[in-house]
């Protein structure tokens, strides 16, 4: 090999390496920074000790109640709600690809085969002539500035969207589901008490008939102990059809016909308590586990990205194109022959006047990148408030289920001995009505705290962003961000 020769490969190795450098370093717009923003170092009714990763835990097997977690488990796969959003993240991993084919060659390649003749008085050939022919395009942008890298980087970015939508639409279906089973388990106790009220009711209603025709009660004792017999029989129907549409809303959530469930949930359970701890963690936790937040930082990156596409407009493009068209053609009567034409060349555009449409696209893309930064701020924001509520919440509703266990005890007691009293006539039947309408109150004030308090944990553990992946989901995440 001759000297010059050698000289000429040499300085071609070294032009493919300035070449390949040029079309990685030289990207338009800024970098994504992950986002920041001072927060206190706890919240103001926790502790200072941090939750780590949450979003495995199951906060709600803490109810201890076996049919909620199999319908928890059930309805994770097959809420309609996140299998849309899960559906969605397919869209979004294609249009990584199509984000990023721009800036590669493309080839395309085409074959074709003709039969010609002439017919007829003025034809001026005999026979007929076959043309067999082909050809390939190829073509690559060479994306000097980064135009497709970028939206690539867009297009990942808003993959990572996605994945954190879908775990928010598994948030939602869990505070949704909890929070409909607690609801249906307090009708249900709302409506066994009733019953109760309605039975403890009807006695004294026939207590006072028969003292009424011993002489110690009067008819207007009758009407008022019938008044509210009637009272409570009204009170029902209106329970019974509250249970109903809870069933109805849980048989929804979980993609099943409700009548399919309802005869499970009419089994009744009990009202749920909760029997875990708080674990609120501190404000820098909601940042890595609420998806909310984690979209809108995702959707930050996208918007960043889409920045330094708009400025890659600005600058020239250069594309490189060429064309092999081989043909091969046979008369009749003749030898075949072959004809094969190429084109090969850099072609290069060069925007300059386009009446400042280009670095308005920039503006307007900066513009979306602040709104976006906006936004997470205000997720942050919202997320720290959604806790602390559901901190004081928790702890406030808490402390008012003794005195209210203590209230019921008073009353039952209360009706007890103005009962015995009004049967040994030492009172009068509105003291037995005063009471039982005391312990309807009572009674249904507890049930409706419990309830309460249920939802209270609910508020709380969906606030910090907690449960929605299952333990493979995360290392399957974690597999596939480092693939």
């Amino acid at each position: 090999m001759s000297t010059s020769l050698c000289t000429r490969l040499s300085s071609l190795r070294y032009a493919a390496s300035a070449l390949t450098l040029l079309l990685a370093g030289c990207v338009s717009g800024p970098d994504h920074v992950p986002p920041q923003m001072p927060l206190p170092a706890k919240f103001e009714e926790g502790g200072n000790k941090s939750n780590g990763n949450v979003v495995t835990a199951e906060w709600w097997t803490a109810y201890r109640d076996k049919q909620l977690n199999g319908l928890v488990a059930h309805g994770l796969s097959e809420n309609l709600d996140v299998l849309q959003a899960l559906e969605s993240i397919n869209s979004a991993a294609a249009n990584v690809t199509v984000a990023g084919a721009g800036g590669l060659p493309s080839l395309t390649v085409g074959v074709s085969h003709t039969v010609s003749g002439e017919k007829g008085r003025l034809r001026t050939s005999v026979g007929t002539t076959n043309t067999t022919g082909g050809d390939a395009s190829l073509s690559w942008l060479l994306d000097f500035f980064g135009q497709y890298r970028r939206s690539r980087e867009s297009a990942i970015a808003t993959l990572g969207a996605a994945y954190a939508t879908a775990d928010n639409a598994k948030l939602t279906f869990l505070k949704d589901l909890v929070e409909s089973y607690i609801d249906a388990r307090y009708y249900q106790e709302r409506i066994a008490l009733s019953q109760a009220s309605l039975k403890s009711r009807q006695q004294t209603y026939e207590l006072t008939h028969l003292q009424m025709k011993a002489g110690a009660a009067s008819r207007l004792d009758i009407v008022q102990a019938e008044g509210l017999v009637q009272s409570t029989k009204s009170e029902i129907p209106g329970l019974q059809q509250s249970f109903t549409e809870s069933a109805h809303h849980i048989a929804t959530l979980i993609g099943m016909p409700a009548s399919s469930l309802m005869g499970e949930l009419q089994k009744s359970a009990g009202q749920p308590v909760f029997r875990g701890d708080i674990r609120a963690g501190i404000p820098a936790d909601l940042i890595r586990n609420r998806p909310d937040i984690r979209k809108a930082e995702r959707e930050l990156a996208a918007a960043v990205a889409d920045i330094g596409a708009a400025e890659a407009q600005l600058y020239p493009s250069i594309s490189l194109s060429g064309l092999i068209s081989p043909s091969w053609v046979k008369s009749s009567g003749a030898s075949g022959g072959s004809l094969t034409s190429w084109s090969f060349g850099p072609s290069l555009n060069l925007p300059i006047f386009d009446g400042g449409t280009l670095r308005a696209n920039v503006e307007i893309e900066k513009s979306d990148a602040k709104t976006q930064y906006l936004a997470w701020k205000a997720a942050v924001l919202n997320g720290v408030e959604e806790v602390e509520n559901a901190l004081t919440a928790v702890r406030r509703d808490t402390q008012t289920l003794e005195p209210l266990r203590r209230q019921v005890e008073t009353a039952q007691e209360s009706l007890a001995l103005s009962t015995t009293s009004y049967k040994d006539g030492a009172s009068s039947l509105l003291d037995v009505l005063d009471a039982q309408r005391s312990v309807s109150d009572a009674e249904a004030s507890l049930a409706a705290t419990v309830q309460q308090v249920a939802k209270d944990y609910v508020d709380l553990y969906v606030a910090i962003g907690a449960g929605y992946l299952e333990p493979e989901h995360v290392a399957a995440k974690q597999t596939a961000k480092s693939g």
